[in-house]
């Protein structure tokens, strides 16, 4: 039997998605709904970052291993290219996002999350002993 994903040190992952949840959703629905013309890519990625951070949350907290590592692989994708692109072409993202420079804004949790994330899952799912 497996450990389950949500217990442990998953709790703490558990957390820690559903707040970034909150405020990359939060914030993204501010600059869409007040400044959007000003930086819709960036405002548009940051949505994608709360959805990411949603779906990852949704499916730790009901054991779906599978959704969840493909939530995680996605945010490092995500974080990995929007962080190369903002500090190769700063021009291009006017405004940051929650991914820009590696999720500089938010401390590299955006960084560092996902790394978390594969790493449980990837512990979690060896047989309890």
């Amino acid at each position: 039997m497996t450990r389950r994903i949500s217990s442990g040190p998953g709790r703490l992952l558990v957390g820690v998605y559903a707040v970034f949840t909150l405020a990359a959703g939060s914030r993204a629905g501010v600059q869409i709904a007040t400044v959007f013309s000003d930086a819709p890519v960036a405002y548009l990625l940051s949505a994608l970052a709360g959805v990411v951070y949603l779906v990852a949350t949704v499916a730790l907290l009901r054991e779906h291993r599978r959704v969840a590592l493909a939530a995680a692989a996605f945010e490092l994708t995500g974080v990995l290219a929007v962080g190369t692109a903002s500090l190769l072409d700063r021009s291009a993202f006017p405004d940051a996002t929650v991914w820009s420079g590696y999720g500089s804004g938010y401390g590299f949790v955006p960084l560092v999350l996902p790394v978390l994330g594969l790493l449980w899952l990837r512990r979690s799912d060896e047989p309890e002993g």
